[in-house]
Formats: C-alpha cells, sequence, structure tokens
C-alpha cells in the first residue's frame, strides 16, 4: 500500500515511516504537517491509506478527514495518541468517512516493537478491506438454509455499520423515541479499545441508554447493545450473547455477517436488519438470507452514506427491502417492527 502520513510532530512522522517502511510490502506516499496541506496534496495524488492525526494545530484531524472525503476520497485511519481523550472527535471523524481509530504506538525504546504490532495489524486488515472482489468470509453461506420456524417471540432490530457509522447511528438513536418496542443491537466496525466510549457518546445523544452486550446477557427492550470486543458478537441458541473468536477468515471484526446469521438460526422471532454507511461487504449476504427466510430489511441509500459500500452490496444481492436515506429509517422502523410486516415481500 502506498500510505500517507498527516501529522504536525516531526518525531511521530518519522517514527511512522519506520513503522510502515519496516514491513517491506508498504512504502510512504507523502507528509503533510497540517490539514491543508494534507488536503491539497491529496488532491493530486490519492493514496491507498492516510493515517490521519486528531489534534493538529489550525485545521483538526475531523475536518482534514471531511475535506479528503468529500474531495478525494480515500480510506482513513486515525492515528493519534490522544484517541481516548478524545473520543468525540474521534466519532466525529469516523462520521465523515473515516474507517477506524488507534492509539499511535510507542516509537522509541525498549517497548518500541511490540507496541506497533496493533498499527500492522489494522493496515494489514484495511488492505483487505480495500482490494477488489469479496472478502474471504465466505464459509457460512455454502448452504442452504431451511425455512424459518413461525415467528413468536417479538421483534428485534439489528444495525450494522462501518465507516462514517457513528453519525448515522447517532441520527437514528436521536429519534428513536423512549419507548420503542423491540431490542436493538448494533455490530459497528471499531476496535474494542474505543468501543466504550462509542456506546458513552451515543447515550448522551439516545433516548434510549447504549451499552456494550454482555456474554451471558439477553437482548432486551428498552437498552440498545453495542457488540464491544474484537470477537465476533453472536447470539446462542439459549438467547443470550456470546463472542467468538470464530470465524478467524474475516477481516471484519466484530463481523455483521457473523451476528446477523445466528439471528437467523437462533431468534424465533421478527428480525429486522438495517445495514449503514461502510467500507465492503459486511452485513450484504446475511442480509440476502434474513430477507429471504421473513426479515425486513433496509439498506442506507448512497447520497446520505458517508462509504457507500456495505449498503451498495446489499443493494446488488437485491437484500434490502427498502432503499432510505438515513433521516427516514427510524420511521420505518416504527412502522414495520411491530410484527405486521409481510414475510418475504
Amino acid at each position: 500500500m502506498r500510505i500517507a502520513i498527516v501529522n504536525d510532530m516531526p518525531m511521530a512522522i518519522e517514527g511512522l515511516r519506520r513503522v510502515i517502511e519496516s514491513t517491506g510490502i508498504h512504502q510512504v506516499a507523502w507528509v503533510a504537517f497540517n490539514g491543508n496541506e494534507a488536503i491539497e496534496t491529496c488532491r493530486g495524488d490519492v493514496p491507498d491509506l492516510v493515517l490521519m492525526d486528531i489534534i493538529m494545530p489550525g485545521m483538526n484531524g475531523v475536518e482534514t478527514t471531511r475535506e479528503i472525503m468529500r474531495e478525494s476520497p480515500c480510506p482513513i485511519l486515525l492515528v493519534t495518541s490522544s484517541v481516548n481523550t478524545n473520543s468525540a472527535l474521534v466519532f466525529e471523524a469516523m462520521g465523515y468517512g473515516a474507517l477506524d481509530a488507534i492509539n499511535t504506538p510507542v516509537l522509541t525504546g525498549s517497548n518500541a516493537c511490540g507496541s506497533q504490532g496493533p498499527l500492522l495489524k489494522k493496515i494489514m486488515m484495511l488492505n483487505i478491506l480495500t482490494q477488489p472482489g469479496p472478502p474471504g468470509f465466505q464459509s457460512h453461506f455454502n448452504s442452504v438454509k431451511p425455512k424459518r420456524a413461525p415467528l413468536t417471540s417479538g421483534s428485534l432490530v439489528a444495525i450494522g455499520s462501518s465507516s462514517g457509522g457513528p453519525q448515522a447511528l447517532a441520527t437514528i438513536l436521536q429519534s428513536i423515541p423512549r419507548d420503542f418496542h423491540s431490542p436493538i443491537v448494533i455490530v459497528q466496525h471499531v476496535d474494542a479499545q474505543f468501543a466504550n466510549g462509542l456506546a458513552e457518546w451515543l447515550s448522551t445523544l439516545s433516548n434510549i441508554p447504549v451499552r456494550i452486550a454482555r456474554d451471558g446477557e439477553r437482548p432486551v427492550v428498552g437498552t440498545v447493545f453495542l457488540a464491544g470486543s474484537d470477537n465476533h458478537l453472536l447470539l446462542t441458541e439459549e438467547g443470550t450473547f456470546h463472542y467468538s473468536p470464530i470465524p478467524g477468515d474475516t477481516p471484519y471484526r466484530p463481523s455483521v455477517d457473523v451476528f446477523w446469521q445466528s439471528l437467523e438460526q437462533h431468534w424465533k422471532g421478527d428480525i429486522t436488519a438495517v445495514l449503514l454507511t461502510g467500507m465492503g461487504r459486511d452485513g450484504a449476504r446475511s442480509m440476502l438470507s434474513l430477507r429471504q427466510h421473513g426479515a425486513y430489511t433496509i439498506a442506507q441509500d448512497e447520497k446520505t452514506c458517508a462509504v457507500y459500500g456495505m449498503p451498495k452490496a446489499a443493494i446488488d444481492l437485491k437484500a434490502a427491502i427498502d432503499i432510505l436515506p438515513v433521516d427516514d429509517i427510524v420511521n420505518s422502523l416504527l412502522q414495520n417492527t411491530n410484527g405486521t410486516h409481510s414475510v418475504g415481500r
């Protein structure tokens, strides 16, 4: 990959340069010391990935991300020493299309080599996601599923999102009423170390409390549950949440497909599946299978997506019953999560 570095600290730039070049397979495309320089350089040379600092003098990483995604869209990974203390800025930048966030690795001293692993792993994952063709995870969809049992035990709303997801989720949760009658479970592609911060940030905007789904508990009305691990969230046969490292062949962690497939297998009530903005194809295949077995399915439309990848993949498969702007999704949820929608329509 050709990777650009945007950071106002020369020491951080040099350290990131060494990490990138140490792989032998990636190279530094260019370096920018501030947001304006990054936007201008990106216009003439769009890299495969941008490592973006959040806190910079003048135009910060949020504004820079917004402008790059508007003018010269490309994958952006937030790499900053201040992620945990600036979570609102991180999620705002992700709302504009940044893919993920990670703390700047220790670049000098005895711990330098060990701390670079998470960054290199994240770069490797994003390299897979940005390649043409389907991701590696396909094995769970090779067999024809049996027809679902009668819908008898209430409704559940399952939301999948990635790049741009935090802002889309905030838009939806701000409008869902406090007395909404279905549990809501969200799988958002975000590093586990930032999941708690995302849940807290969404809770400040939501009419319903948002918290991390815990192993062994059940989805219940009155709470929004967020996948909170780099392992995959599953619904078990007993109807409880469980985190699993399997399958290990998917770059999406946690995976929308894995969770939605477990819903198809184990949730015995109505399912509404909503696929929001994001890079890649996660959720598309499982949404098609859910639709074929009676679920009501919604994909966010292209105009309101920060990154029109996941919803497009679902639409191309004809997996979405409705294709809606993010502002219209709540009205559709209110109309269609009461068990009255037509199976397989």
